[in-house]
């Protein structure tokens, strides 16, 4: 039988985006390994509406 892993998908949000006015948004689908970070995560991506890095956070 196949062990269940740790790994779980995450989508990753824009935080700045929702305060520019510019319509859409900006995410990411990731994964990441549930026992070494509990936690939510920030990563920093690109938003391509933004033109920038930007900080990203895990929403539910």
């Amino acid at each position: 039988m196949a062990k269940k892993g740790n790994r779980v998908q995450v989508i990753l949000e824009c935080t700045e985006h929702k305060t520019s006015g510019k319509p859409g948004t900006s995410r990411y689908i990731t994964t990441k390994n549930r026992k070494n970070s509990p936690d939510r995560i920030e990563l920093k991506k690109y938003n391509p509406v933004l033109r920038q890095m930007t900080v990203h956070k895990e929403i539910k």
